[in-house]
C-alpha cells in the first residue's frame, strides 16, 4: 500500500497528524471522510503520483492515528475551522505554500473551509459527495432526515452513539477488505476499534451541527465564497441527485467564476470503488482552465 510513499507524524495547529506523502511535481491534498483513514486513497495516490503530482494523504485530528485533543463545550477543537488549520499547517512544513485540495464525505467540509479560510494557499478544489454543511441543514427536510439520520445521532452531546458504536463497531460500520484492499481495511479496523477515535468522530458530527454550521452561515451572509476553481463529483450509487436535484445549483452560490463537475459510476467511497475515474477527472479539471501550480 502506497509504494514508494512516506508515513511520518507531522505538527498541525493543535493536533499531530499521521501523513502519508510522496511522489514529485505540484501538490495535492486528499482528505478523508468518515469513517476512513488516509489509506482510503492507496488506489487514487500512486495514480496521482504517476501524473505528475506530489501527494499528502493525513489522518485528520481524531481519525486514524493522528492525536485526539481534548473537546470543550462548542466541540470547537472538532471544528472543520480548526481540521482545516491542521492541514495547511502540515502542507506548510512539508514545503507547499499553495496547493489543490480534495475532499471525500467529512473531508469535503474541512476542505471546503480550507480553501475559504486560506484562499492563497488553495489553487484548486474538488469535493465528492458534499454540499457546504451550513446548505445542507439548511435545506434538511423528511426526506435528509430519514436518509442522514446518523448526522444527528452521532452529533447528540449526551453520547449515546459512543455506547452503540463501541458495543460492535464491526457491525455499525460494515467495512470490509474486498471494497477497500486488505491493508486498508485493516487499518481502519483498527481505528474504528479505538473508542477514543469513535469520540473523536462523533466529536466532528457535533461540531458539525454547531459551530461548523455557524461558520458556513457566517460565510453565506457575508457573501463570501470560494475564490479558486471549485469541482464537484458526486457518486451515481448514492443520494446526492436525490437530495438535491442539480447539485452543481447547490454550489453557485458558494464557488466563484469557475464551477464544474458531475456524477461518477460508483458507490460513496469513489476513492475505493472508480479510483482511475476518480483519477482521470482530477487531472482533467487541473489542466484546464487556469489550474496553476506554484
Amino acid at each position: 500500500m502506497f509504494d514508494g510513499f512516506t508515513l511520518a507524524s507531522r505538527e498541525g495547529d493543535g493536533a499531530t497528524l499521521r501523513v502519508r506523502f510522496g511522489g514529485s511535481g505540484p501538490a495535492v491534498l486528499l482528505l478523508h471522510g468518515h469513517p476512513r483513514t488516509h489509506a482510503t486513497w492507496h488506489r487514487v495516490a500512486p495514480l496521482l503520483a504517476a501524473a505528475g503530482r506530489t501527494v499528502v494523504c493525513p489522518d485528520l485530528r481524531g481519525y486514524g492515528r493522528s492525536s485526539k485533543p481534548p473537546t470543550d463545550a462548542d466541540h470547537r477543537p472538532y471544528s472543520k475551522r480548526a481540521m482545516a488549520a491542521d492541514c495547511l499547517a502540515v502542507m506548510r512544513g512539508l514545503g507547499h505554500e499553495r496547493f489543490a485540495v480534495v475532499g471525500h464525505d467529512r473531508g469535503a467540509y474541512v476542505a471546503t473551509r480550507l480553501a475559504l479560510d486560506h484562499p492563497r494557499a488553495v489553487s484548486a478544489l474538488s469535493v465528492l459527495d458534499a454540499v457546504p454543511i451550513g446548505e445542507a441543514l439548511r435545506r434538511c427536510d423528511a426526506t435528509f432526515a430519514a436518509s442522514w439520520w446518523h448526522w444527528f445521532f452521532l452529533g447528540q452531546s449526551a453520547k449515546p452513539a459512543e455506547r452503540v458504536i463501541n458495543a460492535d463497531p464491526d457491525a455499525w460500520y460494515q467495512g470490509t477488505p474486498q471494497q477497500m484492499g486488505a491493508a486498508a481495511y485493516e487499518d481502519y479496523r483498527r481505528a474504528i476499534h479505538d473508542p477514543a477515535t469513535v469520540h473523536a468522530m462523533c466529536e466532528d458530527y457535533r461540531a458539525g451541527l454547531g459551530i461548523d454550521r455557524a461558520h458556513d452561515d457566517a460565510d453565506r451572509r457575508a457573501g463570501r465564497r470560494v475564490t479558486c476553481p471549485v469541482q464537484v463529483l458526486w457518486a451515481t450509487r448514492d443520494d446526492m441527485a436525490d437530495l438535491y436535484g442539480e447539485v452543481l445549483g447547490v454550489w453557485r452560490d458558494w464557488a466563484g467564476a469557475r464551477l464544474e463537475g458531475g456524477p461518477i459510476e460508483s458507490g460513496h467511497h469513489i476513492a475505493e470503488d472508480a479510483p482511475e475515474a476518480l483519477v482521470r477527472a482530477l487531472t482533467g479539471f487541473w489542466g484546464t482552465g487556469g489550474v496553476r501550480p506554484t
